[in-house]
């Protein structure tokens, strides 16, 4: 595991640090999962590395086990929940609607889901 250092001013950095509070529903020595503050569907988790990488791309080629963590993290908070069914989201760069530039993801579920998505 390659350790990569939090930034300053990333709020994900800092809810991983404790420094601002969320709703952890699971965490790994790898990975936190917690509430989103603007829920898309009945249940949405964000699942982020404890470690910084800007997006997706970039954890994945940093740190590839990191980035399979995060989806055993999503299925294990998913089947807590009592979803078989979930949608899950990485967004890179800010055209896909990526608005905190540490890499997370989206665990969806409790609704339908419409594809494509909007």
């Amino acid at each position: 595991m390659t350790s990569v250092a939090p930034v300053g001013d990333c709020l994900f950095c800092k809810i991983v640090a404790g420094d601002i509070p969320a709703e952890v529903v699971h965490s790994t020595e790898r990975t936190v999962a917690f509430r989103d503050l603007n829920p898309q569907a009945p249940s949405h988790v964000l699942v982020v590395p404890r470690d910084h990488h800007e997006n997706a791309a970039a954890l994945a080629a940093a740190d590839p086990e990191a980035s399979a963590e995060l989806v055993r993290t999503a299925a294990a908070v998913a089947g807590a929940e009592g979803h078989d069914d979930y949608r899950l989201v990485f967004n890179t760069g800010s055209g896909a609607g990526q608005t905190v530039f540490h890499a997370h993801l989206h665990l969806l579920a409790g609704r339908s889901f419409d594809w494509p998505p909007g």
